[in-house]
């Protein structure tokens, strides 16, 4: 059968249609937030077969293949690749209303000009279509890129990272701009004592310092901000169930990192206090060299302790959390905030229950200088399909000022993802195209195409002075 995915796709009316075909369908991609493997970019990868580009890693499909009943070996076990493709070819005829389906066909569509809906019976087909044409200079991973027009991406990084791919893709002027991130989760993962131990070891290496005391610790931190902004960076990103706040130093934080030193693990409010102090560092540290802040909020990670032994971290067991945000967050943009430190911020929450509290939030701590300083973020994770789009959409619309946003991220470890900023253009615009239909909008093209033009590509550009 072929596919459903026709021109005016997901766009309803005819000013929808009108404004995207002409002021979003062509704009370059910014995707400023991906989990892309920079040394795959630096080698110009060339992918032997579609498993490879498009199944691995990819957490979105092996949940849905396990809700299937499929056997592990075919998801992340020692199966064949082919074998695994064909797996998830027969599963993708029962993931209809699942955004998997809507992405999977999409990427088929631009990647491969596959106009078939994929299935168990037509799979050795495009398995062999596809593979052959991965072979091909136009599907390395420096062609994907181009295929999809993208402009610029940011990776995420560890600080310890030495950025070696980073450097040898800035020596390619002429490619698409990649640009290192700052992600120092794991120098305030304390809940596992050894672990982080090991880290700090880890950490003295690449930052050639010993760290005894917590003043080591932050020179350490603020040592690879300056090496990260030496080769680019511009973006910070945290991960965390939620901020903590302390309006007192109950704590002394030295005394807490001596305790970790000393193989002694912290009680849970002794953590957290650990953790804003440290944050608190960074974002004054951040704010300072003009980067953007990013918190992701709200997962609760590694449900499934017996297939987290078994099959380790990011590999489909994370879920929506529950977590009170509004107090913690609060709490901690104003410190920065009190002395004028605080960073453009963009802020991402995973829990559809808390978008107007995010929302509201963000609009606390835009004064005036920057456009959109601190921004409500992208439907990010769960909320990253249709009517979770939608929602963050209407949610920053009503409480916010949308022309200020700067769109849409793939959040993704696959060159395949990059269809989703083309899935957000088409949302973004027919839900303007259907307000004006609705006599709610002026059905003024010229204008409402600017602000869509904004949202798509000119404000990330400006917002991240790339």
């Amino acid at each position: 059968m072929e596919t459903f995915i026709q021109k005016d796709f997901l766009l309803k009316n005819e000013f929808a249609k009108k404004i995207y075909h002409n002021y979003a369908k062509d704009l370059p991609i910014i995707d400023y937030h991906n989990h892309l493997p920079p040394k795959d970019i630096a080698e110009n990868r060339q992918f032997n077969n579609i498993t490879e580009v498009w199944l691995a890693g990819d957490h979105y499909k092996w949940r849905a293949m396990r809700a299937l009943g499929v056997d592990e070996k075919y998801i992340t076990g020692k199966a064949s690749d082919k074998k695994k493709f064909l797996k998830w070819a027969e599963a993708v005829p029962y993931t209809m209303r699942n955004p998997l389906y809507h992405w999977t066909h999409l990427e088929l569509l631009r990647y491969f000009n596959i106009q078939e809906l994929l299935s168990g019976k037509n799979a050795e087909k495009i398995y062999e279509k596809t593979n052959e044409l991965l072979q091909q200079d136009s599907h390395s991973t420096t062609g994907l890129l181009e295929n999809r027009n993208v402009e610029s991406l940011c990776t995420t990084d560890d600080p310890i990272d030495s950025l070696e791919y980073h450097k040898q893709i800035k020596q390619n002027p002429k490619g698409v701009k990649v640009l290192p991130t700052f992600r120092p989760d794991k120098a305030f993962a304390v809940e596992d004592v050894s672990a982080y131990l090991r880290y700090l070891e880890q950490l003295e290496t690449a930052s050639n310092m010993l760290i005894n005391n917590y003043d080591d610790l932050l020179t350490a931190l603020g040592n690879r901000v300056d090496y990260f902004a030496e080769h680019g960076c511009k973006l910070s990103d945290h991960g965390f169930e939620q901020l903590h706040y302390f309006n007192s130093n109950k704590y002394d934080p030295k005394k807490l990192f001596q305790k970790l030193k000393d193989k002694q693990p912290l009680t849970l409010e002794e953590a957290r206090y650990f953790k804003y102090k440290t944050m608190l560092f960074l974002g004054k540290l951040y704010e300072k060299k003009g980067w953007v802040q990013q918190l992701h909020l709200g997962p609760i990670r590694n449900n499934n302790k017996r297939l987290l032994n078994k099959l380790g971290p990011d590999t489909g067991f994370d879920s929506i959390g529950d977590f009170s945000q509004a107090r913690g967050l609060s709490g901690f943009l104003n410190e920065l905030d009190s002395s004028n430190q605080l960073p453009k911020t963009i802020i991402y929450n995973v829990n559809p229950a808390d978008n107007a509290v995010f929302a509201t939030m963000a609009g606390n701590f835009n004064d005036g200088v920057v456009k959109g300083k601190v921004q409500y973020g992208s439907a990010w994770w769960y909320m990253d399909q249709k009517d979770g789009m939608e929602d963050q959409l209407n949610t920053l619309s009503n409480l916010g000022v949308l022309s200020c946003f700067v769109g849409m991220l793939t959040d993704s470890r696959s060159f395949l993802s990059f269809p989703r900023h083309e899935y957000f253009r088409r949302i973004l615009c027919n839900l303007i195209g259907t307000d004006v239909a609705n006599g709610e909008l002026p059905a003024d093209e010229a204008w409402l195409g600017k602000i869509v033009s904004d949202i798509c590509y000119n404000n990330a550009k400006e917002y991240f002075e790339f």
